[in-house]
């Protein structure tokens, strides 16, 4: 169920901005559409926390995963009739870009809920749930661009086909789950607003997962003008092809999964907060080194490293954010922090669009000093409100309605 739609997920997300550029050779073109990938992320952000808490997951799930295999499928049938470069095809892959970056970010809300509630219920073998779930994710992390860049070989078609038979097989593979108890809380999460007002005040009222949430940011949109810059990168700086973007992605998934494959050991041994600031200090420097790279090679060895870093960094932040919002509330504190640390991806695509390609290395090297600041002060509070995740004895309990506190937890193990 997550590695058919996440699979998907990454194929998409990738092979879109390729094509864009494979088709209308423009860099601005290529940012606007890893902007407005996004932008409707932000919707689905907003309302899918909601909807999740009020209808259950595994039903927003399986709905977001069969609207995207007739939105793919019918892109697919329009551009088999359409000429292969115009107005018209590039129209066709902007709002299946759009549509598509919004259902998948639905359907990630509610896969990410059930992920959550099972890790409530491992109590302090969270990280174990957390690191299979994103071993799932960096093995689609893998697999999707590469298999992007070659079905773009073959045509966008294809490509499109692909995504909607694997959506087909996400909606088809959901198992049904009990809804999560939400006690006395149920009837404020019924209207959008209210929702978000709830998941912001528990934000708030956490030091930890705010400290938590300012690290993501600054993280995120280094990334994301990686992410949204590596075509143009690739392509016109290095001078190479559409299946070398896709394939350094995909070396990059795999050093990535053999991060998060490490992490759960790792963690077991030093705990969270080590691994954790570990992992960002990697990240932050890989990302230095990125934006300084001279050819193919070291481009993709960064890359690789700056993945690597992320994987560890995904692990450690999903196991908190799992332990620090109450269960009660976690679809609108998720849809919170998600519209937050999803901000700085539109950010990056409008960036791109407008700045020349020559001057993108420069943005990478800003974003990366800004990200290392962050994370500095983020781990520093994160430190300072270790007690607040520390593995308590009501872990398990997956109808707690409030965050660990010191003292419920046992004596703290290593933070």
């Amino acid at each position: 169920m997550r590695a058919s739609d996440a699979l998907a997920t990454q194929t998409a997300t990738y092979a879109i901005p390729l094509l864009i550029l494979l088709t209308t050779g423009s860099t601005a073109l290529t940012g606007a559409a890893f902007l407005l990938e996004w932008l409707p992320r932000l919707a689905a952000f907003a309302v899918g926390g909601p909807l999740v808490d009020r209808f259950r997951a595994d039903r927003v799930f399986r709905a977001a995963a069969l609207a995207r295999t007739l939105l793919c499928a019918a892109a697919a049938a329009a551009l088999a009739l359409l000429p292969a470069a115009g107005t018209a095809a590039t129209v066709v892959v902007m709002t299946v870009g759009a549509a598509g970056g919004l259902l998948s970010q639905a359907s990630f809300l509610a896969v990410e809920t059930l992920g959550a509630h099972a890790s409530r219920r491992a109590g302090a073998d969270a990280h174990r749930v957390q690191s299979v779930q994103i071993g799932i994710d960096q093995s689609a992390l893998l697999a999707g661009p590469l298999l992007g860049g070659l079905l773009l070989a073959v045509g966008p078609t294809l490509m499109l086909t692909v995504v909607a038979a694997l959506s087909a097989t996400a909606a088809a593979s959901t198992t049904t789950t009990p809804a999560t108890p939400v006690g006395t809380t149920a009837a404020g999460v019924r209207a959008v607003a209210a929702s978000l007002r709830t998941g912001w005040h528990t934000v708030r009222g956490i030091p930890a997962l705010a400290w938590l949430v300012t690290g993501l940011v600054a993280s995120n949109l280094a990334l994301a003008v990686t992410q949204a810059s590596a075509p143009i990168t690739v392509m016109t700086r290095y001078g190479h092809s559409s299946i070398a973007v896709g394939a350094v992605w995909s070396a990059a998934g795999l050093v990535s999964l053999a991060a998060v494959a490490a992490c759960r050991r790792s963690i077991d041994r030093f705990g969270l907060w080590p691994v954790g600031a570990t992992g960002a200090a990697t990240a932050c420097a890989a990302c230095l080194a990125t934006a300084l790279a001279p050819n193919l090679g070291v481009y993709a060895v960064t890359i690789g490293i700056l993945m690597a870093g992320e994987g560890a960094l995904t692990v450690v932040l999903r196991t908190l954010r799992a332990r620090l919002i109450p269960a009660a509330v976690f679809g609108s504190t998720l849809s919170v922090t998600i519209v937050l640390v999803v901000l700085p991806m539109p950010v990056a695509g409008a960036l791109v669009a407008v700045l020349p390609a020559g001057t993108l290395p420069g943005l990478l090297l800003a974003c990366a000093v800004l990200q290392g600041a962050a994370m500095a002060l983020a781990f520093r509070g994160l430190w300072h409100h270790r007690a607040s995740y520390a593995p308590s004895r009501t872990a398990a309990d997956p109808t707690a309605t409030g965050p660990p506190a010191a003292a419920q937890t046992d004596a703290p193990r290593t933070a």
